[in-house]
């Protein structure tokens, strides 16, 4: 047969679209063609499988060959494509049976000598195959076969060479399948609120950004334990839902950084304040995601805020807003999510001493750095909080502090209420589910009312409040907004005004 058909899958960003790849062996001077927008890695292809073809000892045709990527489209990217192209011209040359083809969906790599290769995106991919409505299996490298068993309702085939490939298309040896299914536990994340001593204030901070989703701004001096604190929150955060876990894992997929023992915990990523704009939200000819989206589910942890180009912090308010990003190129669009939890600290100054009789920065210099933080940015930050160097004497106190377990029981109990009440966390309450779930007491509603005109607070930021006050009643188990609820709601947002320059 000089016509073969095999299916694959391409990848547009965590959306893996159905692949056909023809390979048609002609008459005429011999010649390999690759046609159907395929980028670099693809047209290099050509080397790799025929290589890899001869190395195995199989036939090369010496003939007109030409490979169809279809649909024509679509850009084709990475080394997926050459086991498929590998087996449709062994099968277009009858050197394996095609109609074995139709029940399968290849993907791989190949090295010269017929080895199998990882491939990036693995469980994005297998996730696409099983929500197919033309169940195939699924033939990928061994070395990629753990992250695709994270994909439930998956016919799953893994091999290692082209060779073990060929010998299942004959039915000489055929390949076992692989059982898919996630694993029933998360590994536990490290850190502990235990190692915490004193910071009483923060520690209530950061239960409550966490009981809610609630995205945190942290103020103080260099060594006043910022960093710490933040390091501990996920270790109160519940794990991650099977779906959750499942996109969570897709994405670090897509940047070749999952691993098994990341299942189900938290996402926590800390990027250097010297990242640039591509990196935090993501970009590339490839579009490939950044830190904002590998964070969905879990916290970004943006440390020394100020110091971060002002374009990076202007490209996350959206995405702290939408929790999704959107890419566009001349050649694509590609949308990630990105609902993630931003956890932020900073110095009040440039020499972190503001306030002490150790600062010796200006005044023109401490509003110049403050400045870096517009008005749009902070105002979607829900609290806002100064975190004091802790006295000596309880520093050296063998006094254990309240152990994050305590604390992560009451974060899931209110989580549990938020969820019951309105599937969802506060934090991704729309204005119609804030007038529905938010409802406040009189003299609540008269408070909040009140210290919003004396703010100026602009709709977003007093909307931001009510939900942070929602979070608080359902920590304390109460069915309404009470004055003292929206009190503490407050007391978070004019936080700043404690640490930094009026």
């Amino acid at each position: 047969m000089s016509l073969a058909i095999v299916h694959s899958r391409g990848l547009v960003g965590v959306h893996a679209p159905a692949v056909t790849v023809e390979v048609h062996i002609g008459n005429g001077l011999p010649a390999f063609y690759i046609v159907g927008r395929p980028e670099t890695e693809v047209r290099e292809s050509r080397e790799r499988v025929r290589a890899a073809l001869l190395h195995a000892g199989f036939d090369f045709p010496n003939r007109r060959l030409t490979v169809n990527l279809a649909p024509a489209d679509l850009p084709k990217g990475s080394g997926r494509f050459d086991l498929p192209i590998a087996a449709g011209i062994l099968a277009a040359s009858g050197q394996v049976p095609a109609a074995a083809l139709d029940e399968l969906e290849l993907i791989g790599e190949l090295s010269l000598d017929g080895t199998l290769r990882p491939v990036r995106g693995a469980l994005a991919l297998a996730l696409a195959v099983s929500a197919s409505p033309r169940p195939r299996s699924l033939l990928l490298p061994r070395t990629s076969s753990a992250e695709a068993a994270l994909a439930a309702d998956l016919r799953l085939l893994a091999a290692d060479t082209l060779a073990d490939v060929a010998a299942h298309l004959l039915g000489a040896s055929p390949l076992e399948r692989i059982d898919t299914a996630p694993p029933a536990t998360a590994v536990p994340q490290g850190g502990d609120f235990a190692d915490v001593k004193g910071h009483a204030s923060a520690k209530r901070a950061l239960e409550v950004a966490a009981a809610g989703a609630h995205n945190l701004l942290m103020i103080g001096p260099p060594g006043a334990g910022k960093s710490l604190l933040a390091q501990r929150l996920p270790s109160i955060l519940p794990p991650l839902a099977p779906q959750q876990a499942q996109e969570a894992a897709a994405l670090s997929g897509l940047d070749g950084g999952f691993t098994l023992a990341d299942w189900g915990r938290r996402p926590f990523r800390a990027p250097h304040h010297g990242a640039s704009a591509a990196a935090i939200i993501g970009g590339g000819s490839q579009p490939k995601p950044g830190e904002a989206s590998l964070a969905h589910h879990g916290i970004l942890f943006l440390d020394e805020l100020p110091e971060f180009g002002r374009s990076v912090l202007e490209a996350l308010r959206e995405p702290l807003e939408t929790g999704r990003i959107s890419i566009a190129r001349a050649a694509r669009h590609v949308d990630f999510p990105a609902r993630f939890q931003l956890v932020a600290a900073m110095n009040p100054c440039p020499c972190g001493h503001f306030g002490s009789d150790r600062c010796r920065c200006t005044p023109e210099q401490v509003r110049r750095y403050q400045g870096r933080l517009s008005g749009p940015l902070l105002d979607r930050i829900d609290l806002l909080i100064g975190v004091q160097p802790v006295d000596e004497q309880v520093l050296m106190s063998p006094a254990a502090a309240e152990p994050s377990t305590a604390i992560a029981a009451r974060v899931a109990r209110a989580q549990q209420c938020q969820h019951e009440r309105q599937d969802m966390l506060n934090a991704h309450l729309d204005p119609r589910g804030i007038e529905r779930h938010c409802r406040l007491e009189a003299a609540a509603a008269a408070l909040l009312a009140d210290v919003a005109r004396t703010q100026r607070w602009s709709s977003r930021a007093l909307h931001r409040v009510q939900k942070l006050a929602r979070t608080i009643a359902d920590l304390a188990g109460a069915a309404a907004i009470a004055p003292p609820h929206v009190a503490e709601a407050v007391s978070y947002r004019r936080a700043l005004d404690a640490s930094m320059v009026p």
